[in-house]
């Protein structure tokens, strides 16, 4: 897997064993693998730490996978999350990719299914700008409320109070860091994003 080496995974479990066999796993391959026993240290260090693909398990005692990776979204649209679960379920899977994972794997954690899993969500979130993945600031967030309400430039300039020309930079670092480079691809992408706490961001 070539592919992974330098790709710095987070690992959310709060079965020691668990993060300590997966980050081994996936340190031999060549990735860098922080670990966290709980979600909220996660978040934390997303604001000031590259992340290349998140692995959280679904049931956990502080906040569980879906809230987890949904907060992460909010964060990093373009993340690429993989749920791990012992509980698994037709419902539970349908949540999880209803708020954006890419994968859902089931415990017992099965090596060569669990780093095909991993492979195959590097490879589709491969990222070719600097920008992609990076943390949305605040006018930024406002600036997307605005794209999604399908205002213009000019619209959005006078509401805010800013110059086209900004609000074009603005528009194309939003572009850049939701990976995509049209205002339909950014639709689709913001859709694994729940509104309400979008818009709930000031």
């Amino acid at each position: 897997m070539p592919n992974n080496l330098n790709k710095h995974i987070f690992l959310v479990d709060d079965d020691p064993d668990i993060r300590l066999v997966v980050s081994r796993t996936l340190e031999q391959l060549g990735s860098k693998v922080t670990c966290f026993a709980f979600g909220a240290d996660c978040l934390e260090q997303l604001h000031s730490q590259r992340c290349d693909l998140l692995i959280t398990n679904l049931k956990m005692p502080d906040m569980d996978g879906i809230k987890l990776l949904t907060e992460a979204k909010r964060l990093i649209p373009t993340l690429p999350v993989l749920l791990i679960t012992g509980y698994g379920d037709t419902q539970t899977a349908v949540r999880g990719f209803k708020a954006g994972a890419s994968d859902f794997i089931e415990k017992p954690l099965d090596k060569q299914t669990f780093l095909s899993a991993v492979e195959s969500v590097l490879k589709q979130h491969t990222k070719t700008h600097p920008l992609v993945g990076k943390v949305l600031t605040k006018t930024e967030m406002r600036v997307l409320r605005l794209i999604l309400d399908g205002k213009s430039n000019k619209e959005i300039a006078r509401s805010l109070h800013r110059s086209v020309r900004t609000i074009e930079d603005h528009r194309a670092h939003i572009m850049h860091k939701f990976g995509v480079d049209n205002v339909l691809d950014l639709f689709k992408e913001i859709a694994v994003i729940r509104m309400p706490d979008l818009e709930a961001d000031e």
